[in-house]
């Protein structure tokens, strides 16, 4: 199992969609929400997905294909 700490950017309607539930259901990968701040027009979460590395990285480009922005992340955060 690989391990990805990414950050997702939501804006406008997609605030609303269970995006990273859809994730978990389409793919077999885990999400870990490790930060987050979500307003009315504008949300963005920290994950740490786990999976195999082709499953992660299927799910990765599905987000995209959303419209959502993906970052991946390194550093701390909150371990």
């Amino acid at each position: 199992m690989a391990k990805l700490r990414v950050t997702f950017t939501f804006v406008g309607i997609k605030v609303q969609e269970p995006i990273i539930w859809q994730l978990s259901q389409k793919f077999a990968v885990k999400t870990n929400i490790r930060r987050a701040d979500v307003k009315d027009d504008i949300g963005w979460v920290t994950l740490e997905l786990e999976g195999e590395e082709a499953a992660l990285q299927q799910g990765i480009e599905w987000v995209r294909s959303t419209g959502t922005e993906v970052e991946l992340v390194t550093g701390d955060v909150i371990e």
